[in-house]
């Protein structure tokens, strides 16, 4: 998780790691989710098969990633650098839009891209409760990731090094094979990010560089470490204030944003990035191997349910334009957004985004180049206004430092929260006795997904109606989820635990309300819960004793559930929260 921040915020603590080591991973099995289109009948899921994202064919998806690469490459760019660089890959799965790879091929003769399969994050776990950190559904996916990544670096004439171990480890001893005299990666935000960061720059500076470049050019005595911002659709220099001064509430920031800065363009790319390297790669064992889930001690059952999203950037780019073009969901988005069945009701971006499998501003070209040879209206707004979202977490995961992961967060409210491990767990498997919370918890568990509708309902649940540790529910949305994305995953925990920077608090979502505005025919509860097809579709969401018994009562229910509570409620009055 991308943990605790370093900078001259006086809201930062000091660098510290929070890897923990997971012993035995779980093989089975993260809130930030995008939103957009209409659930059509032919979108819906089927009951029992899975709808793969995007569903285009092969041929399709090869159509589309080859006319994308053509429109962002420019063959007059030229190449001025001399030497090895090295392109560290870390949240950045990706070719196009990575500024980090095209700064380091201007930079040198020849390009050695690397992906290090730290055990840390893929074997380790989460730091209070010791989820795994890693689950086998975002494991897989990222192994998907890689191997596309790998797949258009040679397209583009590169190949992509794979190895298994800390990036501190790794990196000085393949520069010092191949004579680097730079290593480029995207910065990063939070601790533990940060910490590798700080250890392999440490490493680099032991490194003794006594051979020239392949042009016998004078070189530095050590390699240096060369982070590059990429990871937002506003750049940090482009914003209108510095970090530190970063408004606290999200309307501020994004009026201002709006107002006073602009998004950049994609960078261009090179028709080629070659060559590798000439030499050295022999000594470090070769190109090395993408890893398996077995090789990762990881599992996983493919569920017959939900939806299937495919790993990797011609996956990202696909399904852009599946959702955008093909299916011309992009004009419908805001009013569809909130749904909660189906692969269209929002465009389901996250996942890529969180790999880096897809530029934000990739998306805001698309955005873009759609409301100029389509229509441009509220909901395309809506979705650079969710992309100014993510920019802001992440913004504040730089403010904020270490407090966003802390039990009082950013403003260090004082609450007395419940760490009861039966409650948790009747959350965690869906078995809480109110159907649109276990249904929602039932497709995380079986896909890695869940809506933004959804994540803020259970959410809510947890912290307000069961009074527990709102820490216990982020982590496990750190496990779960394949679109994890830390400062975005905290964010949204800790603005929803009323926690958060954001000084306005008690966002309580009532079950009952959410159930009739979000799914008034049961649709998606009896999806996931087929023991309630049965009944007829107004008593779905509230079944009374044809389902399990209610866990704890509602905090608020607005005595829309009063048959149900007369019959289910087993109240617990310790482990509510009290403010």
């Amino acid at each position: 998780m991308l943990l605790h921040f370093l900078s001259s915020s006086s809201a930062s603590s000091p660098l510290c790691p929070r890897f923990l080591p997971h012993p035995n991973p779980p093989a089975s099995l993260r809130f930030l989710a995008m939103s957009a289109a209409a659930s059509s009948s032919s979108s819906r899921p089927v009951r029992g098969a899975a709808v793969p994202v995007p569903s285009l064919s092969a041929d399709e998806t090869g159509a589309v990633v080859d006319e994308a690469f053509q429109r962002h490459t420019s063959p007059s760019l030229r190449r001025g650098g001399a030497g090895v660089a090295v392109v560290w890959f870390r949240n950045d799965l990706r070719v196009l839009d990575n500024e980090a790879l095209v700064r380091a091929w201007a930079a040198s003769e020849a390009v050695l891209p690397v992906f290090c399969v730290d055990p840390r994050v893929f074997e380790g776990s989460t730091h209070y409760f010791g989820f795994p950190k890693t689950g086998a559904l975002r494991a897989q996916f990222l192994i998907e990731c890689l191997g596309d990544l790998k797949h258009n670096l040679k397209k583009k004439g590169l190949d992509l090094l794979v190895r298994h171990g800390k990036p501190e480890e790794i990196l000085p001893s393949i520069a010092k094979a191949v004579s680097a005299h730079t290593v480029y990666a995207h910065k990063e935000t939070c601790s533990e990010e940060l910490f590798v960061e700080c250890l392999v720059r440490q490493g680099l500076e032991q490194v003794q560089i006594t051979q020239g470049g392949t042009s016998g050019q004078k070189k530095s005595p050590n390699p240096r470490l060369q982070l590059i911002w990429g990871a937002t659709m506003y750049h940090i220099d482009d914003l209108p204030f510095t970090v530190n001064n970063l408004p606290d509430v999200y309307t501020q920031f994004r009026k201002a944003v709006e107002s006073k800065s602009s998004v950049r363009n994609c960078s261009k790319l090179p028709p080629s990035l070659g060559p590798p390297p000439s030499s050295g790669l022999d000594e470090i064992g070769g190109w090395g191997a993408i890893p398996t889930l077995e090789s990762l001690g990881l599992s996983v059952t493919k569920s017959e349910k939900g939806m299937h999203s495919k790993g990797g950037e011609n996956a990202a780019l696909g399904r852009i334009h599946e959702y955008f073009w093909k299916k011309d969901q992009l004009k419908v988005y805001k009013e569809t957004r909130n749904g909660m069945l189906g692969p269209d009701y929002s465009t389901k971006f996250s996942p890529w985004l969180a790999s880096g499998s897809l530029s934000p501003r990739y998306i805001c070209e698309e955005v873009k180049r759609y409301e100029k040879q389509r229509v441009a209206n509220d909901s395309t707004y809506w979705v650079l206004f969710e992309l100014i979202w993510r920019d802001y977490f992440r913004f504040l995961s730089a403010k904020y430092g270490n407090s966003i992961f802390h039990l009082g967060g950013p403003r260090k409210v004082v609450s007395k929260w419940s760490q009861d491990q039966a409650l948790f767990e009747s959350w965690r498997d869906g078995r809480t006795g109110y159907p649109l919370i276990d249904a929602n918890m039932r497709e995380l568990s079986a896909t890695g997904f869940m809506s933004n509708r959804g994540r803020q309902i259970v959410c809510s649940f947890l912290v307000r109606d069961m009074g527990i540790d709102w820490r216990m529910g982020a982590e496990w949305f750190e496990t779960c989820l394949l679109d994890y994305d830390p400062a975005s995953n905290y964010g949204n925990w800790t603005y929803g635990a009323g926690v958060g920077n954001d000084p306005r608090e008690d966002r309580y979502f009532s079950i009952p309300k959410q159930a009739k505005m979000y799914d008034p025919e049961g649709e998606y509860v009896s999806y996931w819960l087929p023991e309630l097809r049965s009944l007829a579709k107004e008593r779905r969401n509230f079944p009374g004793a044809s389902y399990i018994r209610q866990i704890v009562p509602l905090k608020f229910d607005g005595g829309n559930q009063k048959k149900d509570q007369q019959f289910n409620r087993q109240r617990r009055p310790n482990m509510c929260r009290r403010r």
